[in-house]
């Protein structure tokens, strides 16, 4: 495996922050700042640099690597496989007839890959239409849960504006970019880890619909929420990125948790990254650094332990709330993975508005909120 990586602030070109090489036929990751990615010319600024990528966009709330996690920048990482092959699809949640349907799309994104020899399906997905759960387990139901799934809903720094991804054109809303590996000298190892800590009393979830979450112990679940936060509810929507819930259904294995997007004052309501079934058990999460950093190190040391060979590359992918509590110590967490991987792997990846993998010793993905997810991949 062969990588180089380049970046670009502003208006300036593409400069490279790694060795400069020659890369046949790449796999080009395209990561970067919202706004710069809306540039009617940045396709045609990319192809130009690997005239035969195949190139993948996906926007970000930060962009990472080995050297920073920067926001205002666009970084780009090519991979040339040496033994292995890709295939990359795509589906647009907002071509539905209008109606989105993110199980069907997750569904229809798997089925177009031919599944002898695909090893593991990197996605970067849209994160403004996208329902993450429904999208997950679209996915699954088209490999009967026997594939290795990760990737990200792409970002828009703190803004939840609008998200922009694409393979092999500008970047647009909607889009859902599938990268499926293919090859027997292939080994990835991924691992996921948040952190936070459950605090006060469990609620039950009596009404929802989807990822919308009306009523807690039949009482207005906005309410409840504004409550246990005092006077940081006057920051609502931004403070809830520092407060997700813990959530845990009767109908799956683990908890999982869910970032509060956005809130709904008129009927007291709070909208979720992902769904939240009633009857679910609810709880309110907090952390501090030394608990997030610790988290991306225990992350790395399981990806690392579950391999046989040293891995190549490194594909990171943070959560945004994760990035607000470490604010100025941002690079810390990935500083620690680093340290852990090695420093002959390449380093990428973004903070997310959604983590895409299963659950330790699981194969079938889930959305998940707030955690470090790590994909190691050699050849």
């Amino acid at each position: 495996m062969k990588t180089v990586q380049l970046k670009k602030t502003g208006t300036s070109e593409f400069v490279y922050i790694s060795e400069e090489k020659q890369l046949k036929k790449p796999l080009v990751l395209v990561f970067g700042n919202r706004f710069l990615l809306e540039s009617p010319t940045i396709y045609q600024e990319v192809r130009t640099l690997f005239k035969d990528g195949e190139i993948v966009f996906g926007s970000t709330s930060g962009d990472i690597t080995s050297k920073y996690v920067e926001d205002e920048c666009i970084t780009i990482t090519a991979i040339e496989f040496e033994k292995s092959t890709f295939d990359i699809k795509t589906a647009n949640v907002l071509d539905s007839d209008n109606k989105i349907d993110s199980l069907q799309t997750g569904k229809a994104l798997i089925q177009q890959f031919s599944q002898q020899g695909l090893k593991h399906v990197f996605v970067v997905s849209d994160g403004s239409f996208i329902n993450g759960s429904q999208l997950t387990r679209g996915m699954n139901t088209a490999t009967d849960n026997n594939l290795l799934i990760t990737g990200a809903l792409c970002g828009d720094a703190a803004r939840f504006e609008k998200t922009v991804s694409s393979y092999n054109q500008n970047p647009k809303q909607g889009e859902i970019v599938a990268i499926g590996l293919y090859g027997e000298s292939l080994e990835v190892s991924f691992s996921i880890n948040g952190g936070w800590t459950p605090f006060g009393p469990e609620r039950i979830v009596t009404k929802s619909k989807n990822n919308i979450l009306y009523e807690l112990d039949d009482k207005p679940a906005l309410d409840l929420y504004k409550k246990y936060l005092g006077d940081k509810s006057k920051e609502l929507p931004g403070a809830a990125l520092l407060y997700p819930l813990k959530v845990k259904s009767t109908n799956e294995k683990q908890s999982i948790v869910r970032t509060i997007l956005n809130i709904n004052e008129a009927d007291n309501s709070m909208i979720l990254a992902g769904d939240i079934l009633e009857n679910s058990s609810v709880q309110l999460m907090m952390t501090n650094v030394d608990n997030i950093v610790d988290a991306a190190q225990s992350a790395a040391e399981s990806a690392v332990a579950y391999r046989k060979n040293t891995p190549e590359l490194a594909i990171l992918v943070s959560c945004i709330g994760r990035k607000l509590v470490l604010d100025q110590r941002v690079e810390e967490e990935v500083e620690e993975v680093m340290e852990v991987v090695g420093s002959t792997a390449t380093i990428c990846g973004l903070y997310s508005y959604g983590e895409i993998a299963p659950f330790q010793g699981e194969k079938n993905c889930q959305l998940h909120n707030q955690t470090m997810t790590i994909t190691l991949i050699s050849e």
